[in-house]
This record gives C-alpha cells, sequence and structure tokens, in this order.
C-alpha cells in the first residue's frame, strides 16, 4: 500500500534513488499515453514544456489517462508527473510576471515542477512562492507568503484522489513541509546560475536540482552536447553545483547508463536522467530497492 500520493518522493525520503522517463523536449500529452504510462518503468514522468507545447488540455487529458489506467505497480494512483516549466529564472521580476504557468500546470493536478534557467536566488523565491497556498507559512520569513490562490483545487484534487481541503494541506513542497507530496526543482544551466549555485540551492522549498550540461555547454561554446568526463569548466560547475545540493539536502539530477549507474549511487545522485529501464533495473539491485516497480 502507497505510503504517499508522491511516489518519487516516498522513495526519495528513504534515500532511494529516482528514475525518470520522458523527452525534455515534449510528451505526448493524450489521454490514450496517459493510460500506457500508467504503468510505466519510471519512478517519474518528465513533461517537457521548456521547448515542448504549453498543452494545458492535452496535460489535463494525460492525467486522466493516467488516474483511469492505474493505479502504478506500486500501488499509487497514479505515477508522478513533474513539467518542465518555459519561464526562465533570470531574476525575480521575471518568474513573477509569469506566475501563471505555474499555476495553470499545477491546476491540472501534476506533482511537481522543473524551473529551468535559474539564475539568481529571487528568481527561485518567487518560484517557491507561487507554487505555494498563502495559508502556509514553514519557510515565509526566508521566501515570502504563497501567492497560489484558490480555484484550481476542483480539477487537481479529484486526480490525487483526496478532496479540496486535503489537495490544500498536502500540495505543499518536500521536504520544506514534511508531509508535503510537491516536488519543486531547479537546473543550473548558465555561468550565472553557476557563480549564484550555492545561494540559489539555498532557498526553501526545492527538493531537487541539476547541473543542465546541454546549456551550459552550448554558452561555453560546445554545440555538441558534452558528456562526463565534461571539460574541465563544466566538470568545476558540476562540482560546485552537486556539493551545494548535498549541504542543502537537495537530490541531484544527472544523466547515468547502466555502467555508471553504481558509481554515481555511490558518490550520492539521486535523480536519474537516460530514459533507460535498465539503468533503473542496476541501480535498483544496487541500492536493494525494496518498493514494487
Amino acid at each position: 500500500m502507497a505510503k504517499r500520493i508522491n511516489r518519487a518522493i516516498e522513495l526519495l525520503e528513504t534515500g532511494q534513488a529516482i528514475y525518470y522517463d520522458g523527452p525534455h523536449t515534449g510528451h505526448l500529452l493524450t489521454y490514450e499515453q496517459g493510460r500506457q504510462d500508467a504503468k510505466t518503468w519510471a519512478d517519474y514522468i518528465n513533461v517537457g514544456m521548456e521547448h515542448g507545447a504549453f498543452d494545458m488540455t492535452g496535460l489535463a487529458e494525460y492525467m486522466r489517462g493516467l488516474v483511469d489506467g492505474g493505479p502504478t505497480t506500486s500501488g499509487h494512483r497514479t505515477p508522478t508527473v513533474i513539467v518542465e516549466a518555459p519561464v526562465n529564472g533570470i531574476d525575480g521580476p521575471s518568474v513573477a510576471y509569469n506566475a501563471w504557468q505555474f499555476r495553470q500546470i499545477l491546476g491540472r493536478g501534476v506533482h511537481g515542477i522543473l524551473l529551468c534557467q535559474a539564475e539568481t536566488a529571487d528568481a527561485v523565491r518567487e518560484f517557491v512562492r507561487a507554487c505555494r497556498f498563502p495559508h502556509h507559512k514553514a519557510g515565509s520569513d526566508k521566501i515570502g507568503i504563497g501567492s497560489r490562490g484558490r480555484g484550481s483545487e476542483p480539477t487537481a484534487a479529484p486526480v490525487w484522489g483526496i478532496d479540496q481541503q486535503e489537495y490544500f494541506a498536502r500540495c505543499e513542497p518536500w521536504p520544506l513541509d514534511p508531509q508535503g507530496e510537491l516536488l519543486l526543482g531547479v537546473k543550473i544551466e548558465s555561468p550565472a546560475g553557476v557563480e549564484s549555485c550555492e545561494e540559489i540551492l539555498a532557498v526553501p522549498g526545492l527538493g531537487f536540482a541539476e547541473l543542465g550540461p546541454g546549456d551550459l555547454g552550448l554558452a561555453l561554446g560546445y554545440t555538441s552536447l558534452q558528456r562526463r568526463p565534461y571539460p574541465p569548466a563544466m566538470e568545476s560547475a558540476r562540482a560546485r553545483v552537486f556539493a551545494a545540493c548535498k549541504w542543502n539536502r537537495l537530490a541531484f539530477l544527472e544523466g547515468q547508463t547502466p555502467q555508471t549507474i553504481a558509481k554515481s549511487l555511490d558518490e550520492g545522485v539521486r535523480v536519474i536522467a537516460g530514459h533507460n529501464p535498465e539503468t533503473a533495473r542496476v541501480g535498483r539491485a544496487h541500492q536493494r530497492r525494496t518498493m514494487p516497480v
């Protein structure tokens, strides 16, 4: 029996790594695809709206398909769904002006959001605030009062399988709220973001972060996607972001293969990209995971 709505959080809080599927450049958002993905091998599904279409009707249908195709084999109502938002986290005003994106995404019943191109702590504070209801006060002395309003709970709560009052209580960022079911992350993918990563990753409300090697490499002049071992400047950036994640007890996201997964898990990587079920099989065995897939 699932302990949580959000499978990814349930695993992370026990030290287990989580493995995701779904491309960064978009996802097939249909009811039938949702029914099919309800039995995914992955611990969460990434929906790429940074470059993919900002399709709220499709996302709603996809979530409905996940519910109707569920439960998952692990006993959860749906797989965790995390959406990459289109807005770039370059500064506080940019994120505040585009907070409508987070409200729309959360209103479809997803379980998390990833803010791309995070470059300042002010931007990340606005991101977390926009994803919180104002009656929650934990961390408000550092990030301010939540700005998410009433109105999305009638559509989001049924996807989670709870009533609207319980949704108000449980749609909170974890681990800021230990009982929260919302997983928020940021992508550090520019030189400016790397320079501010210690301050960015100290913002309360985040659960995970990643170094974005594609965009960071592009900013450093590499038009081909760089893989580890990175060029020296990128390796240095990776070490800095990873260290800031460890200091702030955030899960670090990175791509892995069946050949590299064991070493990365031993190092402390806890969110695994790569879209490869074999990587997940090897990694789960390495960590002796007991939760059903």
